[in-house]
């Protein structure tokens, strides 16, 4: 139901009814990230600190909604990026020959459709709520990219309109969640989600490449970085595969996890996750410091932490292998992850 409005975005100096803390970088268990710098959102959207009272209030009582009914918290990114395409986080009425249809309010929902009365639907309250009962009726929607599920709600003629405005929710939810008391155990104002509904597993240097190494294939790609630094999921999706894989070569036993392997005696991926996304296409992250942060068959988000880098396996230093596997075989996931707007890196 997104139609085109014309909307002024207040910049406002003065402090507000929702103050909103500055951007810092999110730590989980032993691990840290690069303290982020502030961005604007894909579309060039305002920073958190710009959106006006209105606007604030606005997303706070969405994020209230969705504490109150139990909502996991990429709900919430859900449904602020929603209203943000819809109305700009207005709670707009009847806007007579201007209006689509009969659409009035924060997501632009319509009482001949059977979201509620017009005197209902005036309240942003309940109209949230309506949005998340509809969002939690929709099968696997936690799994789905941010576009797909709002679609699977709003059935806009516009449905690519609302991933502009993923970084903006993700920022606003962060900001105003600690605000109002949440704890927010996956979303983070440092991680930037691309249109297309992935970011990147870790930021660092690209060390190894895809390709043939050693007479194989070195089927993915080593990013280097500081031990214990936060590895995310760069999709939504489902995890398929935790394990230890790390095997001496010499004696054909296991080596096990509990310590770093080396690049000569030992095979595997040491501590790895699989995480399995839509278009039978799956991720891989190896050489995990520990067990890591998630098991067999949650659902998780994209950019949530999964674990940290380590040196397990077969490995001469800490380091990310990550993969791209689409339909079973082992992709380039350079060329893969920059067509995704997630450039590695």
């Amino acid at each position: 139901m997104v139609r085109i409005v014309k909307l002024v975005i207040c910049l406002v100096a003065a402090a507000v009814a929702f103050p909103v803390l500055a951007l810092a970088a999110a730590t989980g268990g032993n691990g840290t990230d690069p303290i982020c710098e502030p961005a604007t959102g894909r579309d060039g959207g305002p920073l958190p600190g710009q959106w006006d009272e209105e606007q604030l209030a606005n997303t706070a009582t969405i994020l209230s909604a969705g504490h109150d009914k139990g909502v996991p918290q990429w709900g919430w990114v859900i449904a602020v990026a929603t209203a943000i395409a819809e109305s700009g986080l207005r709670n707009l009425p009847h806007l007579g020959e201007a209006n689509d249809h009969d659409s009035i309010g924060l997501f632009q929902q319509r009482p001949s459709q059977g979201w509620g009365t017009p005197q209902q639907l005036a309240d942003p309250t309940y109209q949230a709520g309506k949005f998340y009962d509809a969002l939690l009726a929709v099968d696997g929607w936690d799994t789905m990219t941010l576009s797909q599920a709002a679609q699977a709600v709003q059935r806009s003629a516009f449905p690519d309109a609302y991933a502009a405005h993923t970084t903006d929710a993700i920022a606003l939810v962060a900001h105003l969640g600690v605000q109002l008391g949440h704890t927010l155990l996956v979303v983070d104002p440092c991680v930037t989600v691309s249109e297309h509904g992935w970011t990147q597993p870790l930021q660092g240097t690209i060390v190894s490449r895809y390709g043939p190494r050693d007479g194989r294939l070195h089927a993915g790609i080593d990013i280097a970085a500081p031990r214990h630094t936060i590895i995310r999921a760069a999709a939504s999706g489902t995890v398929t595969q935790v394990r230890c894989n790390a095997i001496d070569r010499t004696t054909g036993e296991d080596w096990g996890c509990h310590r770093d392997g080396n690049s000569h005696n030992v095979a595997g991926c040491g501590w790895y996750v699989d995480i399995r996304h839509p278009g039978d296409v799956t991720t891989r992250y190896c050489h995990l410091q520990t067990e890591p942060w998630v098991s067999l068959g949650d659902a998780v988000i994209v950019g949530q932490p999964i674990g940290t880098v380590g040196s397990t396996g077969h490995s001469s230093g800490p380091h990310l292998h990550y993969e791209v596997i689409l339909s079973g075989s082992a992709i380039d996931p350079e060329p893969w992850m920059e067509k995704l707007g997630a450039k590695l890196g």
